[in-house]
């Protein structure tokens, strides 16, 4: 087997191996979906009224608020997923279970490898309930397979750009309460975007910050791909932070982890 072969194997056993704790400790990634679906009910049946009422014409191409809520809180749960693949590394980490591994003859990043991909197929499976339950709540897309695949894709990119980003978090921290916290701008961002309300609702300085933050042109893409209206740039600028924080997040979980002290 060549290199590369070798590097692939070993990024598989340890999806399978994170993959397996998922099932075994479901309820890790229900914190993913409750507190979505919390400002979920929340903001479409106490402040959904005064929030459209509000926006007026700032509300755009959505036939009722939770057509334009449901986009953000979808994109909402991928971000959430942070919170959980940190405290997982962090876990393994004080465990010992890293240190073990390191001293294997296994790809040294096949281990980070793991926790992101595993990452990325929690977030993908946590939409499907979420989903579903928007549908329940009137919910309706104008979107078709391509737009929906589109959608799925862009998710996946995101849920992987949050994971490689959780990872040193939970690296550099080491203790699960210590990752779990300084995850917590993961939870807050959303809050700071366009989410729940148009940027032409709110003040200059939030509204600055909302339309430059990566996560607005996310939840920007994913609307107009769900509305089925033109994305325009929004769409790459979106990629864009996606790679973007991707790659950043690889670099620093590698060196983050190569700098791990022997135990």
């Amino acid at each position: 087997m060549t290199a590369d072969s070798y590097a692939l194997a070993d990024s598989a056993t340890m999806l399978r191996r994170e993959l397996r704790h998922t099932l075994r400790n479901p309820v890790l990634g229900l914190g993913s979906i409750g507190t979505p679906v919390v400002f979920l009910l929340l903001f479409n049946y106490v402040f959904g009224g005064a929030l459209s009422a509000g926006m007026g014409a700032a509300l755009p191409a959505a036939r009722s608020y939770v057509d334009y809520l449901v986009p953000g809180i979808i994109v909402m749960v991928v971000s959430m997923g942070a919170g959980t693949t940190a405290i997982g590394v962090a876990y393994d980490l004080t465990a010992g279970i890293v240190t073990r591994f390191r001293t294997m003859a296994i790809t040294r990043s096949s281990l980070l490898i793991g926790y992101a991909l595993s990452n990325v197929i929690r977030s993908l499976v946590s939409l499907v309930p979420v989903v579903g339950i928007t549908l329940l709540m009137g919910f309706r897309s104008g979107a078709g397979p391509a737009r929906w695949i589109a959608v799925c894709g862009l998710l996946a990119l995101f849920a992987l750009a949050i994971s490689w980003l959780a990872i040193p978090f939970g690296l550099v921290t080491g203790t699960p309460t210590g990752a779990n916290t300084s995850t917590l701008a993961f939870q807050l961002l959303p809050l700071l975007s366009t989410v729940f309300v148009s940027p032409a609702a709110m003040p200059a300085p939030v509204r600055w910050f909302a339309e430059h933050q990566p996560i607005t042109p996310v939840v920007e893409t994913v609307r107009g791909l769900l509305a089925g209206t033109p994305v325009g740039h929004e769409a790459l600028i979106a990629v864009a932070w996606c790679l973007g924080i991707t790659l950043a997040g690889y670099l620093w979980a590698s060196v983050a982890y190569r700098r791990l002290p022997a135990r």
